[in-house]
């Protein structure tokens, strides 16, 4: 099973590269944080490093460290807009809990 991107995101991600004008793609990553436990980390990437996995979609990379594919597994990035806001938000089968701010979760 891959780690997917909605449309949204991917047109969002490859407005930014485009803006930036350099960029391989959206990296993706987990890392341990909050009070759950893992927290999830974004980041514009400049280059793919030989243990990064590349999932492609829409024509935009998405590039996860090795190490995170396992608690990404099926999941799906999307962008969204809720009021004024915008964000990247996570549709990640694996989470089995969060906490309350909605920062952090368990797997």
């Amino acid at each position: 099973m891959a780690i997917a991107m909605s449309k949204a995101a991917a047109e969002h991600v490859k407005s930014t590269l485009i803006r930036r004008g350099k960029g391989e793609g959206l990296r993706v990553g987990v890392k341990k944080s909050g009070c759950s436990g893992y927290a999830y980390v974004l980041d514009y990437a400049d280059s793919i490093g030989p243990s990064d996995v590349v999932y492609e979609q829409e024509g935009v990379k998405l590039i996860v460290a090795a190490d995170s594919v396992v608690f990404l597994e099926g999941t799906e990035v999307d962008y969204v807009r809720e009021g004024l806001n915008s964000f990247f938000k996570f549709h990640n089968p694996n989470v089995k809990d969060s906490c309350g701010c909605g920062e952090s979760f368990t797997v």
